[in-house]
């Protein structure tokens, strides 16, 4: 199934290419850049937040000083949960990447989805993966029964990974919603599951959390879903097809 984007999930796609150079500009700015980013409406904590990024940027650092150029990782944390995901030309790097992160007294978990392959991603590829991430970010903000800022879209060749702060229906229609954009071959979900009345508590009182049962009814006629909780081992994959 295929989304129509409203004016406003399509002013994603048009600004998304401008955001992307402008963000090279304010990360000069220094650490007063660091919490203007920080979102309001994210269902993380502002320390929260602030650490995600300081676990991104230790991880980066130490992998690039250990490996070089033997591996291309990518490194994505929501709420101290890690996403490693690109290639390694073998086992052992592959592992000894996860220990670099994994050693970090912040880090809550990692999941390891890189792959032991030759670094075949061409600046093609990347420019179709970023696409897909903008893509998904646009359907989400586009649905009506969901927070858009509850996700984390990660997206390598082509497979889009969701992370965040959900609830069980909101973790099957976020799947659903990633699961129609073009070109996605799998979606798979590092999803922390809250319940509605977390979720409610979260909300400030004047903002209630509501159901569009259209969508709720559209969400459950959907095909099953794996567990939606990661399991200890590494993330729920979902097919596409």
């Amino acid at each position: 199934m295929k989304f129509r984007w409203s004016h406003a999930a399509c002013t994603v796609l048009a600004v998304a290419s401008v955001s992307a150079v402008l963000s090279g500009c304010v990360a000069l700015v220094g650490g007063s850049a660091v919490m203007a980013g920080m979102s309001v409406a994210d269902r993380r904590t502002t320390g929260t937040q602030v650490e995600d990024q300081g676990i991104e940027l230790r991880s980066n650092n130490r992998i690039s000083e250990t490996m070089g150029d033997k591996a291309h990782i990518n490194v994505t944390s929501y709420n101290r949960q890690v996403l490693l995901t690109g290639e390694a030309g073998n086992e052992a790097d592959r592992q000894a990447i996860e220990r670099l992160v994994r050693e970090q007294s912040t880090v809550r978990h990692v999941f390891n989805e890189v792959v032991v392959a030759p670094f075949t991603s061409t600046l093609s590829q990347r420019s179709k993966d970023a696409l897909i991430t903008t893509q998904v970010k646009a359907s989400l903000l586009d649905a009506k029964d969901i927070q858009a800022s509850a996700f984390k879209v990660v997206t390598e060749n082509k497979v889009v990974y969701l992370m965040g702060l959900v609830t069980p229906r909101e973790a099957k229609r976020g799947a659903e919603i990633a699961r129609g954009i073009n070109d996605v071959t799998k979606v798979v979900r590092v999803l922390e599951v809250i319940s509605e009345d977390e979720l409610a508590r979260m909300q400030p009182q004047n903002a209630p959390v509501t159901t569009d049962d259209s969508s709720a009814a559209a969400a459950a006629a959907s095909p099953s879903e794996s567990s939606l909780a990661p399991p200890a081992g590494g993330a729920t994959a979902t097919p596409v097809k």
